[in-house]
Order: structure tokens, then sequence, then C-alpha cells
């Protein structure tokens, strides 16, 4: 039995859209958990009413969050997007199966896979992670080289990985006695380096190996580092180069994410007068009242003129679509694609 666990917080209408999407495209043995660290309990309710086989587990700050909710509604008073449930997923995974997915409500299926057949071949392959989805990123590729383990998977071998020993891989990554400036300056490494590291890792759509997750977030502490993360990563992988089927991918990516949306204001401010968490209240009301589809212009992401149906005089369209605008704009500057 394969884990899907999905991270959720205070967006039914893309948690529901992603199980759907995984009741359509997912065959095999598996069941899902969704680790939710703060959906209001209305929201969750119909949730389990849609997706009775579901199981939710509720992080340990899941109180304080509705509570953060609820005042930002009533005063605006800021949520902290910042702090993250890491003890709740740590938890969950290590009590996983061998090898688990590990994804985010605001991702969705677009063509079936079999978890029997995938957990089979990585096994068979020693693959550690397996991407189901990369943004249709295809910049990055220059830092690895990529060739065929199956007709429908991909090995993806990082090239000219800087690979330190623990104590220094620390000095490097966090900069610490000025290691990466000095290294810059002796041309060794350049503005790019460090991007070449997230071959390693994947945040929202991962076929995860057990071991190789949990070592990636060990010591995490509730907040986000992606420095951590990546330390983490180059430390493991440092230890099992000499296996060419280390990372792997999908041929053809079977996950789509959002670029219209977030769940919190704390990622994507870009000084537009546009309140993300707002925009939310008013998107999960909608759905929750049975007038807001979630499956609208699927595969791809809800269309800005669906949204804006349901949007009162408290949110400036156009500062709305300035917002995404600006969203889109940051992740196909790094060579995602976001339509």
């Amino acid at each position: 039995m394969v884990n899907i666990f999905i991270k959720s917080f205070n967006r039914p209408f893309y948690l529901d859209r992603c199980l759907q999407s995984i009741e359509s495209f997912v065959e095999g043995d598996f069941c899902v958990k969704v680790l939710d660290d703060g959906t209001p309990e209305i929201y969750l309710s119909k949730i389990k009413e849609k997706h009775p086989k579901i199981e939710i587990i509720k992080s340990e700050n899941y109180q304080n969050k509705v509570a953060a909710i609820a005042e930002n509604l009533q005063f605006g008073k800021e949520i902290d997007g910042f702090t993250i449930p890491t003890n709740l997923w740590y938890r969950t995974a290590k009590n996983a199966s061998e090898y688990f997915m590990m994804i985010e409500d605001d991702v969705w299926f677009t063509h079936k896979i079999n978890v029997n057949d995938l957990q089979e071949i990585c096994k068979k392959n020693q693959i550690s992670l397996l991407k189901l989805g990369w943004l249709g990123n295809k910049k990055d590729d220059e830092f690895v080289e990529i060739s065929e383990i199956t007709e429908e998977i991909l090995r993806v071998e990082p090239k000219n990985l800087l690979l330190f020993p623990e104590f220094f891989n620390d000095l490097f990554f966090y900069n610490k006695f000025k290691l990466f400036t000095i290294l810059y300056k002796l041309g060794i490494v350049d503005n790019a380096t460090k991007q070449k590291y997230w071959a390693l890792n994947s945040i929202l759509m991962g076929f995860w190996q057990k071991e190789y997750w949990l070592h990636i977030w060990k010591n995490a502490k509730g907040k986000v580092d992606e420095k951590q993360q990546l330390r983490n990563a180059s430390n493991y992988y440092r230890k099992h180069q000499d296996n060419p089927n280390f990372i792997a991918k999908l041929e053809k990516e079977a996950l789509k994410t959002t670029f219209q949306s977030s769940a919190t204001n704390s990622y994507h401010k870009y000084g537009d007068d546009f309140d993300v968490n707002y925009f939310n209240h008013l998107i999960n009301q909608a759905w929750l009242n049975g007038s807001f589809d979630e499956m609208q212009n699927f595969p791809k992401d809800f269309s800005l003129e669906y949204f804006e149906k349901f949007l009162n005089e408290k949110i400036d369209k156009t500062a709305f679509r300035n917002w995404v605008l600006k969203f889109k704009n940051q992740y196909k500057n790094l060579g995602c694609e976001v339509e």
C-alpha cells in the first residue's frame, strides 16, 4: 500500500480538485492522507463528505492556524505562512510505506499513473526520488544528463555538483566563514551554482524513497529553510553519487500546479493592493455553497474570468490580475511553463 500525502492549508477548492484528479488518474494500491495545518472544520467536513476514503490528520498547530484565519478576516492581521508543520510531516513520513508520494493541495493529476508500477520500478532501479512534475521547466536541464531507464521513466544525473563533506557543506550553503564568497571570487562557483542542487529535491511533486525524504527534512524546525533541504540532499547524494538512477522523472509530467493563487500573503508580495487571504475566503465560501466548480477549465488551471465571478467590491480585479501576472512572471523567469 503506497501512501499519498497531501499538505493542505485553507484552499479546499484546490484540495477538492487534487483529490478528484487522484480518483480519476491514480491507479494501484494506495491510501490518501491529508496533512492539514488549519483549514477550518466546516471545509474539511465537506471534503470528507465528498471523499470518504481519505484520512485527514491535523497538525499540532491546527487550532492556532484556524484562529489566525479568523483574525485575518476580522482584523486584517497577517497569517504567518513561514511557520510550517514539519513535525507532522516528518512523523507521518516516518511511519509511511517504503515509497510514498508527497504533494500539496494545489497540484492535480492530468494523466494516469499506477503507483504499484512506479514503486516496483523505483525499487528495481534504486531510485530515491521520482519527479512526477517539474512545472514544465526545461531551463534546468542544462545542469543534468537525461537518459532512459524505461520508456516512461528517465534518469536525471546532476552534472558538476560540488559535493563537500558534511562540515564544509554546511559552510558552503550558509556561506559561513564566507566560503561561498571565496569560491565565487575564485571563479569556482557562480550565481547559478545553488540552482543546480534543486535537481536533488522536489517540494510539490515527488514520489520518494522514505529514507531520502527523511534525510532531507531532518532537523527541520517548523520553518521554511531551503538551504537546509539542499544541504541535507547534497550530503545524502554524496554517499550515493555512484548510482546513476538516484534521481529520475517521468517521461511525461503527470502533475500541474497553479500560478494564480497562494495559501497566504507571505511568499508573493508584489506591492499590489490584493489580499490573497480574502480572495481565498471568497472562493472557499463559493465552493462550500456549491456554486464554484472545482474542475472548471481542467486540466488547465481555473480561468481568471471564472475566479472573478466570485469576487466582490473589496477586491480590485485589476490589482488581482496584476498580482497574477507578477506571480507568473516570477516563475516564467525561472524557466517554468505558467499557462
